[in-house]
């Protein structure tokens, strides 16, 4: 297996190069689990955050990253965007998104009690990985819906030309990967 080593603050990661179109590969990286990781870079994260009320993070793999960033900054709780409608849900909001990473249309959505949290409020977008942007714009766009003020978006890492932003806050550059005809992996 084609694997790319990942450097981030005193840690070190072998992610796995996965083919995601015929051309085009990723480094998979996974945070769930990964306790050790998510304590590094936590710390380097909410140092940089400024003046917000609330953490909205989209499930799953952003979950970890939002409660230890809530947790040092001293914040009682955080917002997450669920991936679908579950039945305990009082009057969901959603807005639909396509991220390099899902293989079909998602929906992202907040019920009227996470809506209330965020409504009104300096809000923070915390990810694991930052890529096309298309999650991010999806959890924005939900965030903007029910009267929330978006003022700071950041992750862990920043993935091919995502790194080229000047509107997000991250620690790394995680390049993506073009596939050649003999399957070779070429850093781009």
């Amino acid at each position: 297996m084609n694997t790319y080593n990942l450097e981030i603050l005193s840690l070190n990661r072998e992610l796995p190069l996965i083919k995601i179109k015929d051309d085009l590969a990723i480094a998979s990286f996974v945070i769930l689990g990964d306790s050790e990781l998510v304590k590094t870079v936590a710390p380097e994260i909410a140092k940089k955050l400024k003046d917000i009320d609330v953490i909205v993070t989209a499930e799953a793999k952003g979950i970890p990253l939002a409660y230890e960033i809530s947790n040092i900054l001293g914040m009682k709780e955080f917002v997450v965007a669920r991936k679908s409608i579950k039945s305990y849900m009082d009057s969901p909001i959603t807005e639909e998104v396509n991220s390099i990473t899902t293989q079909k249309t998602q929906f992202l959505c907040l019920d009227k009690v996470d809506a209330e949290k965020v409504r009104g409020k300096k809000v923070a977008i915390i990810d694991d990985v930052i890529s096309t942007g298309e999650s991010l714009k999806t959890v924005e766009s939900l965030i903007q819906k029910v009267g929330g003020i978006v003022t700071t978006k950041a992750a862990i890492l920043a993935e091919g030309d995502a790194a080229n932003r000047d509107d997000i806050i991250f620690i790394k550059r995680l390049p993506l990967f073009r596939v050649d005809k003999e399957n070779n992996f070429i850093e781009i």
